[in-house]
């Protein structure tokens, strides 16, 4: 879905439309953003941004306090239309799918991995269309044999994209591209490829080297994106996995630099496990137990994954002075992360 969150505030209050929507706190108050319609994406706006650093990029910015219940209706809806045409879903977040159409779509014997590909996008317009029709939403599709490179299409021409990428193709698409567009490459391991002049796809494919020394037991697997190789099934369980870290002081503490300490390790701890399982997270947690063993926990749901440390850390001090959690000296302080998914990729502008 196509800025999925501002989208529904547009559309369901139509003097937002057209207009520079941030869905999250005001700009006067300690908060976050949630989402940003592309209006507001123009001025720099994005998601777990400071609300007061939105509202100066953009100042003239609508700011809408988020609608999590009408949000999570949307999607039911959005996801009962894709269900009508194939039961091989994965939904990966409250806006987002990958659909298996292969047993779907009429197959001829002689027919090459391209013209199947090309067989689909009818049924692609066709959902566009019904979300379009019936929800009053837009939607980017990509097209692709797997899910590296449908996830790529998707994020192609946003807003209201439709984009097939032939496996005849799928070199040449991905050789400008940076690496970091890479499913699995996060700040992390694009700084160390970086570091050696290997900032585009086509620098890792052309590579002689070994890659070992920089990404480790990820190098067999880089190499294969770069050539648009991902053998990856759709997983169809509904099981929601979740990343947490955890702290037990040896004594109960409100010490504010032993809390922001303990918050940054574990933010750290966090992003790299995100980044070593090549995911991103769109809810965030804190969990607090007090000296009486009261625990307490408050979260944070965006549109758009976070992946680094300093993200992470960010939006759990929001949550920790928001609902105004260190009253009293903890016990434990915690993060956790939910809501896995790819990790965000920025808007592709290249010839097809």
């Amino acid at each position: 879905m196509d800025a999925f969150f501002a989208s529904v505030e547009q559309r369901d209050h139509p003097e937002y439309r057209g207009k520079p929507v941030i869905v999250g706190s005001p700009p006067d108050q300690r908060g976050v953003v949630c989402a940003a319609s592309y209006e507001a994406r123009k001025f720099q706006v994005r998601s777990a941004m400071p609300s007061r650093t939105a509202g100066k990029l953009c100042p003239h910015g609508i700011f809408v306090r988020p609608r999590m219940d009408a949000y999570r209706s949307e999607s039911a809806e959005v996801m009962q239309i894709l269900r009508a045409f194939t039961p091989s879903i994965e939904q990966i977040s409250v806006d987002e799918a990958y659909l298996d159409f292969t047993s779907v779509l009429a197959q001829d014997p002689a027919q090459d991995q391209d013209s199947l590909l090309e067989s689909a996008l009818p049924l692609a317009r066709q959902i566009k269309d019904q979300i379009q029709t019936q929800r009053g939403l837009t939607a980017s599709i990509g097209v692709a044999s797997n899910k590296f490179l449908a996830k790529l299409g998707s994020d192609f021409q946003k807003p209201d994209g439709l984009t097939l990428i032939r496996n005849r193709d799928r070199i040449t698409f991905l050789r400008p591209l940076p690496v970091r567009s890479i499913h699995g490459v996060g700040p992390v391991t694009a700084s160390h490829l970086e570091e050696r002049g290997l900032t585009t796809i086509a620098d890792i494919q052309d590579t002689q080297i070994d890659l070992s020394p920089l990404v480790g037991s990820f190098a067999e697997r880089l190499k294969q994106r770069a050539f648009g190789l991902d053998d990856r099934p759709l997983d169809l369980s509904e099981d929601r996995k979740s990343i947490s870290s955890e702290n037990t002081f040896a004594q109960d503490t409100d010490h504010r630099p032993t809390l922001r300490a303990a918050l940054r390790e574990m933010s750290d701890d966090i992003a790299l496990t995100l980044e070593r399982h090549g995911l991103g997270a769109l809810t965030v947690q804190v969990k607090v137990r007090y000296t009486d063993f009261t625990t307490l926990t408050r979260q944070i749901r965006l549109e758009e994954p976070v992946v680094t440390a300093s993200e992470i850390y960010r939006l759990s001090c929001y949550l920790l002075a928001r609902h105004r959690l260190v009253t009293s000296p903890l016990r434990l302080l915690g993060i956790g992360v939910s809501t896995l998914t790819d990790p965000s990729h920025p808007q592709l502008r290249l010839p097809i």
